[in-house]
């Protein structure tokens, strides 16, 4: 399997508000030549979470073909689900939290489950603003796509 590291973050203007995704792809040819693809986006009236959980799913439907699939991001939130099992959980539970409340999100976190089917994923939590480089980049790509003047009214 092609191994590929996808960074991503996202950023958000009040909550809700104005927001935008960042996402790098990268991977490395067997020649040792690295490729490098920059994806973001924004969107009104949205949420810190819902462009974090965006930003990654982007990276992940952006992928032609199975791959192993390393995701950094600063979301605690993404990462945390995965890490810490809460997603079986909350699957197991019909899409509600450990205190019986509905899972917000869901439609996109069902799209994130269906675009890392194909893919073996771990993901890994970086310190967001600590000086990491890729990580300090989708920042900039998020926040950038968040005070463009053609931002999106919904996700699609």
């Amino acid at each position: 399997m092609v191994k590929v590291n996808i960074y991503t973050d996202g950023a958000c203007s009040g909550n809700p508000g104005n927001g935008g995704y960042g996402t790098i792809l990268v991977y490395t040819d067997p020649d040792g030549v690295k490729h490098e693809k920059e994806l973001s986006e924004g969107y009104m009236l949205t949420t810190n979470n819902q462009m974090e959980l965006l930003a990654v799913i982007t990276g992940l439907e952006a992928l032609k073909k199975p791959c192993e699939v390393t995701i950094y991001s600063d979301s605690k939130y993404v990462v945390d689900a995965f890490n810490n099992n809460w997603i079986e959980g909350w699957i197991k539970k019909g899409w509600k939290t450990a205190g019986k409340t509905p899972v917000k999100n869901v439609e996109l976190w069902q799209r994130l489950l269906k675009a890392k089917e194909l893919h073996k994923v771990e993901f890994i939590w970086v310190k967001g603003h600590a000086g990491h480089d890729y990580n300090e980049r989708c920042d900039t790509l998020a926040v950038n796509a968040s005070k463009k003047a053609d931002l999106k009214s919904k996700i699609t």
